[in-house]
């Protein structure tokens, strides 16, 4: 089927789910799905919905960034091409500038993007099942700037740095403790509480949400011209890279990487 994202209205509530759709490949984000997630973003302010909730098809958010789709932006890369997470750091950004507050509704891998995403979103619901997962080290490319500093807003400095230095597999009980997602439920599945949380605020002012969803935003900092010109260079150099390469063709392969690069310098 393909990869898509699946909206669900609850009328009576006002609010609407979306559903990262990519059921082969564990809801995987393609640039497709997170450019329609841009839109539906959108257009759910305007159709009058107050609040989202964010989540996974069959019991799955989801497993990263289709490496596919990542290999073949990753190819031939040029100084004029953007680059590979483009999509997801826009899909983000939207994510945070939307006015209707969002809950991420978190149920088996929350991996890479998928971690991404969920941290873009207002709160987080976990299942006992879930499990969390940030592994650029693995796939030899450099995170953006936007998604370092958007770990390190929720989880502080240096657990954003154990994470993302480790490529850690973390439990649902460990994200909780360390402030990765704001309830741990006993259910199978975390939609249902999501959903609960999302009417809750449905209910509420519109207005004060959004205002205040938009002060919350403006008291973090932003990457002067210089600073995130020197780090586009350096993840741009890592996507081509050959542990980037590697990185990819052991997770396919469901291997341990084997990396021989050096480490970037000034």
């Amino acid at each position: 089927m393909t990869a898509r994202i699946v909206c669900e209205d609850h009328a009576a509530a006002r609010v609407r789910t979306l559903f990262l759709s990519q059921p082969a490949k564990k809801n995987a984000v393609s640039p497709a799905m997170l450019d329609q997630l841009v839109h539906e973003l959108a257009r759910a302010a305007k159709d009058g919905v107050r609040a989202l909730v964010l989540a996974g098809e069959g019991g799955t958010f989801c497993a990263g960034s289709d490496l596919s789709a990542v290999e073949a932006a990753s190819s031939g890369l040029h100084l004029d091409h953007e680059l590979p997470d483009a999509p997801l750091i826009r899909a983000c950004a939207a994510l945070e500038a939307s006015p209707l507050p969002i809950v991420a509704a978190l149920d088996g891998p929350v991996f890479g993007a998928g971690a991404e995403l969920a941290c873009a979103c207002d709160l987080r619901v976990a299942s006992p099942g879930a499990r969390f997962c940030l592994p650029p080290a693995r796939l030899g490319i450099v995170y953006s700037p936007e998604g370092c500093a958007r770990v390190a807003r929720l989880l502080g400095l240096a657990q954003a740095k154990r994470l993302f230095f480790t490529a850690a597999v973390i439990d649902a009980n460990e994200a909780r403790i360390i402030g990765l997602c704001e309830e741990l439920q006993a259910a199978p599945s975390a939609v249902a509480r999501a959903l609960s949380l999302a009417t809750e605020m449905a209910a509420l002012s519109a207005q004060s949400l959004s205002g205040m969803k938009r002060t919350f935003a403006l008291l973090t900092g932003s990457l002067d011209a210089d600073a995130r010109a020197e780090l586009d260079s350096l993840r741009r150099a890592a996507f081509q890279s050959a542990d980037a390469q590697e990185g990819r063709r052991a997770f396919l392969e469901r291997r341990s990487p084997q990396f021989n690069g050096s480490p970037n310098t000034k």
